[in-house]
C-alpha cells in the first residue's frame, strides 16, 4: 500500500475511535458516547441501591405495605414543613386480628399512671409503670363487646428519668408511625415501648416551650399523620383555684422525625367549655381526646367538669358522662351523654374501635376518691348506647388504652 494511503487509512481508524457511532432518526442524526452512557448507568444504580437502603431500614416487619410518602401539602398548617418526603407507617392495630363465630377479636393493652408510687422499691433511682394486656372481642351483628385479660402480673416497665424525684407517670398510649407511644405527665418524656422496654423519644416542655418543667401530657390523638399531645386543657390554678397561667392550654405537634410545634389552643378549650354552659373559674379537665378522620371531627371525653371555682379535695367528685365533638374549626360543638353520672368516675383515655367506621368507642373511666383508686373499662356507641357496662380493671389507675 503507498505510503500516503496508510497514513490516510491510521488517520480513519483513529477517528473512528474518537467519534461516537452516529444513528439515523427520521430527518436527526443520534450520538451516543458509550463512556456517558456507562458512567450514568453506574450511577444511576447506586442512588437506586441506596434509595432502597433507606426505605427498607425504615419499614417494620408489619409495614411492608403501608409506607406512605408525605409531600408538603400532606401536612397540618401549624406545623414546620420539613424539606424531605417522609416515610409514615400506617399499620394499625400493630397486631393483626382474628376472626371466629363469636366476632373479632383485638389486641389491647392499658398503661399506669402510679403518681408518686411509681417510685421503685427495689431500686436506686428506677421508676416504675405497669403495663397490662388482653384481649378486645367486637361483635357486629350483636353488637356487643368483651374483654379478656392476659393471665398472671402485668408487665414492669422501667426508667432511670425523673423530675423533682417523680417520674413514670405514664397517662397515654398511642400508635404513632407503626410504633406503639406512651407519654409521661410529670417529665414531659415520650417514650417507644418496644418489647416491653422503654426508649426515649422526644422531651416536651410545658407551655409555649420555653418552660423548664416537663409537660403534663394527658391525651394524645393522630391527625394528619402528625402526633397531637394535650394537657388538661383548663387554667393552671393553686389547689383553690387562683389563676397561675395557661400551659395546660397549650398542644403540641409531633412529625415522625420528631419536630415539635407548640400551639396555643386557649379559646378551643373554652370554646369546649361554653358548650355547656361553663366559664372560667369553672373549668372542664381533658385525659381522652381523639381525630376521627371519618367524621372530620375532634372526640373529647371529659376526665371532670365544674361550674364551680376549682377546688383539689371537691375535684374528685367531678366525674362526667359526657362526649363533645367538634369540627376543625371547633364552630360547630356537639354534647351527647353516656349512661349516668358517677361522680368519682372520669373519662382518661378511649380508643375508636378498628373497622366500626369511628362509631363504636372503648374507654378506661379512672376512679381517685380519698385515697381509693381504680379502673374500669366500657364500650359504647358515638350515640351514646352502651355496649359493655362499667367492669373493673383492677384497683390501679391505668390512664392509657390502645389497640396493640
Amino acid at each position: 500500500m503507498h505510503q500516503n494511503e496508510m497514513k490516510m487509512s491510521l488517520r480513519d481508524w483513529r477517528q473512528a475511535i474518537r467519534t461516537p457511532p452516529a444513528y439515523r432518526v427520521g430527518n436527526s442524526t443520534l450520538r451516543i458516547q458509550t463512556q456517558f452512557v456507562t458512567i450514568i448507568s453506574v450511577i444511576g444504580l447506586v442512588v437506586l441501591i441506596v434509595l432502597y437502603a433507606v426505605t427498607s431500614s425504615g419499614r417494620s416487619k408489619h409495614s411492608l405495605t403501608n409506607n406512605i410518602v408525605l409531600h408538603n401539602e400532606d401536612f397540618d398548617h401549624h406545623h414546620v414543613i420539613p424539606t424531605y418526603p417522609v416515610i409514615y407507617n400506617t399499620t394499625y392495630p400493630l397486631t393483626a386480628p382474628i376472626k371466629s363465630r363469636l366476632g373479632v377479636k383485638y389486641r389491647i393493652g392499658v398503661i399506669s399512671d402510679l403518681d408518686t408510687g411509681s417510685k421503685s422499691q427495689t431500686e436506686d433511682n428506677t421508676w416504675v409503670s405497669y403495663y397490662k394486656k388482653g384481649f378486645l372481642t367486637w361483635n357486629p351483628i350483636s353488637s356487643t363487646v368483651s374483654v379478656q385479660w392476659d393471665k398472671g402480673e402485668p408487665t414492669v416497665l422501667k426508667s432511670n428519668l425523673a423530675q423533682g424525684g417523680r417520674g413514670m407517670e405514664l397517662s397515654e398510649l398511642t400508635v404513632y408511625n407503626g410504633k406503639l407511644i406512651t407519654f409521661d405527665d410529670r417529665t414531659g418524656v415520650i417514650y417507644e415501648i418496644d418489647s416491653n422496654k422503654l426508649i426515649p423519644w422526644v422531651i416536651l416542655p410545658d407551655g409555649d416551650g420555653r418552660a423548664s418543667k416537663g409537660f403534663k401530657s394527658e391525651w394524645a390523638a393522630v391527625k394528619q399523620r402528625l402526633l397531637y399531645i394535650g394537657g388538661l386543657g383548663k387554667e393552671w390554678t393553686t389547689s383553690t383555684g387562683e389563676l397561675l397561667n395557661l400551659n395546660p392550654q397549650y398542644i403540641k405537634t409531633i412529625s415522625t422525625a420528631g419536630e415539635t410545634t407548640h400551639i396555643d389552643w386557649h379559646e378551643k378549650y373554652n370554646s369546649l367549655r361554653r358548650a355547656v354552659g361553663i366559664e372560667f373559674p369553672g373549668y372542664i379537665i381533658h385525659e381522652a381526646v381523639a381525630w376521627s378522620e371519618i367524621h372530620k371531627k375532634w372526640f373529647f371525653l371529659p376526665r371532670r367538669s365544674s361550674k364551680e371555682k376549682y377546688d383539689e379535695n371537691e375535684d374528685e367528685m367531678k366525674g362526667t358522662n359526657m362526649i363533645l365533638t367538634a369540627n376543625e374549626q371547633f364552630t360547630d360543638i356537639q354534647v351527647t351523654y353516656v349512661g349516668e353520672v358517677i361522680p368519682t368516675h372520669g373519662f382518661s383515655s378511649f380508643k375508636f374501635i378498628p373497622n366500626t367506621d369511628d362509631e363504636i368507642i372503648v374507654a378506661i373511666k379512672s376512679e381517685e376518691n380519698k385515697g381509693k383508686v381504680a379502673s374500669y373499662i366500657m364500650a359504647f356507641s358515638i350515640k351514646g348506647q352502651i355496649l359493655l357496662q362499667e367492669t373493673k380493671i383492677g384497683d390501679v389507675k391505668y390512664e392509657g388504652i390502645e389497640f396493640i
